[in-house]
């Protein structure tokens, strides 16, 4: 097998703004199948295209290009913009058509810049809108039946303006007590207890997802042994629940950053690359340490060649769907942003739209990035 081939099996950060001489040698030697950008690679949206235009120039196979723009404390792209409003706001606010045009702006500003794909949306349940589990603000329901309708107005909404979509974070963080940033979630709900509630927003949207992300929780239910073993390395959760009982089985599935905490005390670095594809990930997800991606292609070569070509042809159907970005246009941009604004105030009138997200002592690493 073609070593650059496996590359497409790897999702990985970018250091800074700007391309350097090395990093762009190591990326075409590499060739991963896909680039995530964070507010450390935006300066400017001149320099945010400039950045995207480069890396897709260094790629043999059209790269996936994605980043988390949710609405909130979760949207990169008010770095060099206005805030969109955040999930629970707009499903708080409850008027559907808020909800579609923040799709359609989204989906508008990401394949502008060059993106093709969006981190989400967010099909957790949120059981409390305070709870310190990196998910506050970024629900679009307390019930299932509410995320299902929420979430999937703005997916098909993101989806209609040629940005692949993202559910996340399967099966649930939703009654996580801790953040998986920082530490393993231990969630003791039952596959029965999980079909009917909080697995149901991702179910009934499976056929509208472009890709499922994992998170990272232990769930004893599935895997009792090995002890806190996280769900996005469980072959019983990804292969036999994912995608066999609920049928995803072409779909693209890849993991959460495995930079995060849930995985860096738990496993070592090459477990959790090669148990991730081995579970029924196509992709791998590598956000910070990039100098790592070098040493996860190695741990990749080492997996068997039936196990490679499944994910490698999960990513080909994927990857057939990408569309190319639309040319760049400042004005164009300011014009977007405006937009963004006015939905912001629609959304929390005018008082509220002046406050943007101000993180109180709990930071999650969620938005810092």
């Amino acid at each position: 097998m073609d070593s650059r081939l496996i590359g497409q099996l790897l999702l990985t950060g970018v250091p800074g703004a700007e391309l350097d001489a090395d990093t762009a040698r190591r990326f075409k030697a590499l060739q991963p199948g896909g680039f995530i950008l964070f507010g450390r690679n935006i300066k400017s949206p001149e320099q945010l295209r400039k950045l995207i235009d480069d890396l897709r120039d260094l790629s043999d196979i059209e790269p996936i290009i994605t980043i988390d723009q949710e609405g909130g404390r979760v949207s990169r792209l008010r770095l060099i913009g206005n805030e969109p409003p955040n999930a629970q706001a707009l499903r708080q606010k409850g008027d559907p058509k808020l909800i579609a045009e923040h799709g359609r702006l989204t989906g508008e500003l990401l394949r502008l810049f060059g993106f093709n794909l969006d981190l989400c949306p967010v099909l957790d349940i949120s059981y409390d809108d305070q709870a310190d589990n990196s998910l506050k603000g970024r629900c679009y329901g307390t019930s299932a039946q509410e995320v299902i309708t929420n979430a999937g107005i703005f997916n098909r909404s993101l989806r209609r303006e040629g940005i692949l979509s993202c559910g996340k974070h399967f099966p649930t963080y939703g009654s996580a007590d801790v953040d998986p940033h920082e530490m393993l979630p231990v969630i003791r709900r039952t596959r029965e207890e999980l079909l009917a509630e909080e697995v149901m927003p991702f179910s009934a949207l499976l056929p509208e997802l472009d890709s499922m992300m994992i998170g990272h929780a232990w769930f004893p239910d599935f895997d009792p042994t090995p002890e806190r073993w996280p769900s996005s390395l469980s072959h019983n959760i990804i292969t036999k629940f994912l995608r066999d009982q609920l049928g995803f089985d072409d779909g693209l599935v890849m993991t959460d950053d495995l930079d995060m905490g849930a995985i860096l005390n738990e496993v070592t670095f090459e477990q959790a690359i090669q148990d991730a594809v081995r579970a029924g990930n196509d992709i791998t997800m590598i956000c910070h340490r990039i100098e790592m991606v070098e040493q996860a292609h190695v741990h990749l070569q080492a997996l068997p060649h039936e196990v490679l070509d499944t994910a490698l042809a999960r990513i080909e159907r994927a990857k057939k769907r990408l569309v190319r970005p639309d040319s760049w246009s400042l004005n164009r941009f300011l014009a977007i942003n405006d937009n963004i604004q006015a939905l912001r105030v629609a959304t929390l009138g005018e008082e509220g739209a002046v406050n943007l997200s101000v993180e109180d002592g709990k930071r999650s690493p969620v938005e810092l990035y």
